[in-house]
Protein backbone atom coordinates (compact mmCIF):
# COMPACT_ATOMS: atom_id res chain seq x y z
CA UNK A 1 0.00 0.00 0.00
CA UNK A 2 2.78 2.45 0.86
CA UNK A 3 4.46 1.82 -2.67
CA UNK A 4 1.05 2.51 -4.11
CA UNK A 5 1.26 6.18 -2.42
CA UNK A 6 4.62 6.34 -2.96
CA UNK A 7 4.31 6.81 -6.60
CA UNK A 8 2.24 9.53 -7.05
CA UNK A 9 3.66 11.74 -4.46
CA UNK A 10 6.45 11.63 -6.04
CA UNK A 11 5.50 12.14 -9.33
CA UNK A 12 3.64 15.40 -8.11
CA UNK A 13 6.76 16.53 -6.11
CA UNK A 14 8.77 15.94 -9.17
CA UNK A 15 6.59 17.61 -11.85
CA UNK A 16 6.37 20.80 -8.61
CA UNK A 17 10.06 20.83 -9.20
CA UNK A 18 10.40 20.46 -13.36
CA UNK A 19 10.92 23.89 -15.44
CA UNK A 20 9.69 23.38 -19.17
CA UNK A 21 12.92 24.59 -20.82
CA UNK A 22 12.30 26.77 -23.59
CA UNK A 23 15.76 26.66 -26.23
CA UNK A 24 14.66 29.78 -28.01
CA UNK A 25 14.81 32.03 -24.16
CA UNK A 26 17.85 29.92 -23.64
CA UNK A 27 19.41 31.87 -27.05
CA UNK A 28 18.34 35.30 -25.52
CA UNK A 29 20.34 34.30 -22.45
CA UNK A 30 22.93 33.02 -23.61
CA UNK A 31 24.35 36.72 -24.78
CA UNK A 32 26.34 36.61 -21.54
CA UNK A 33 27.50 33.50 -22.03
CA UNK A 34 29.00 34.12 -25.62
CA UNK A 35 31.99 36.17 -24.91
CA UNK A 36 33.82 32.67 -23.74
CA UNK A 37 31.54 29.90 -24.92
CA UNK A 38 30.05 31.56 -28.04
CA UNK A 39 26.38 32.09 -28.93
CA UNK A 40 26.66 28.91 -31.09
CA UNK A 41 28.43 27.27 -27.64
CA UNK A 42 31.73 26.75 -29.76
CA UNK A 43 34.39 28.14 -27.15
CA UNK A 44 36.36 31.33 -28.11
CA UNK A 45 38.59 30.41 -25.57
CA UNK A 46 40.77 27.47 -24.72
CA UNK A 47 39.88 27.46 -21.24
CA UNK A 48 36.47 27.60 -22.00
CA UNK A 49 34.46 24.32 -22.38
CA UNK A 50 32.05 24.42 -25.86
CA UNK A 51 28.65 23.86 -24.83
CA UNK A 52 26.84 22.90 -28.14
CA UNK A 53 25.11 19.43 -27.79
CA UNK A 54 26.27 18.82 -24.73
CA UNK A 55 23.34 16.39 -22.45
CA UNK A 56 20.85 18.84 -20.80
CA UNK A 57 20.93 17.61 -17.87
CA UNK A 58 24.78 17.64 -17.03
CA UNK A 59 24.60 21.60 -18.18
CA UNK A 60 21.76 22.37 -15.46
CA UNK A 61 23.91 20.12 -12.81
CA UNK A 62 26.93 21.46 -13.66
CA UNK A 63 25.48 25.39 -13.56
CA UNK A 64 23.70 24.39 -10.39
CA UNK A 65 27.12 22.66 -8.97
CA UNK A 66 28.98 26.34 -9.75
CA UNK A 67 26.39 28.07 -7.71
CA UNK A 68 26.21 25.84 -4.72
CA UNK A 69 29.34 25.66 -4.33
CA UNK A 70 30.21 21.91 -5.75
CA UNK A 71 31.71 22.77 -8.58
CA UNK A 72 34.70 25.30 -8.50
CA UNK A 73 35.60 28.35 -11.25
CA UNK A 74 35.69 32.42 -9.93
CA UNK A 75 34.49 33.36 -13.65
CA UNK A 76 31.52 30.82 -13.45
CA UNK A 77 30.39 31.12 -9.84
CA UNK A 78 29.96 35.20 -10.79
CA UNK A 79 28.26 34.43 -13.79
CA UNK A 80 25.55 31.69 -12.61
CA UNK A 81 25.05 33.61 -9.03
CA UNK A 82 21.73 35.48 -10.06
CA UNK A 83 20.49 32.84 -12.66
CA UNK A 84 17.16 31.18 -11.76
CA UNK A 85 15.93 27.65 -12.11
CA UNK A 86 14.42 28.75 -15.41
CA UNK A 87 17.49 30.42 -16.50
CA UNK A 88 19.47 27.31 -16.22
CA UNK A 89 17.06 25.05 -17.79
CA UNK A 90 16.79 27.55 -20.43
CA UNK A 91 20.56 27.74 -21.17
CA UNK A 92 20.86 24.13 -21.15
CA UNK A 93 18.14 23.81 -23.49
CA UNK A 94 19.23 26.17 -26.14
CA UNK A 95 23.46 24.92 -25.58
CA UNK A 96 21.73 20.74 -25.92
CA UNK A 97 19.95 21.72 -28.94
CA UNK A 98 22.76 22.98 -30.63
CA UNK A 99 23.13 20.00 -33.37
CA UNK A 100 27.38 19.27 -33.70
CA UNK A 101 28.86 17.12 -36.78
CA UNK A 102 31.89 14.73 -35.43
CA UNK A 103 34.09 14.30 -38.00
CA UNK A 104 37.11 11.88 -37.56
CA UNK A 105 40.44 12.82 -38.35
Amino acid sequence: MLRTLALPVLALFLASHAYAADPAAGRSKARQCQACHGIDGVSRLAEAPNLAGQVETYLVKALHDYQSGARKNEMMTLMVAKLTDQDIADLAAWYAAIQVEVKKP
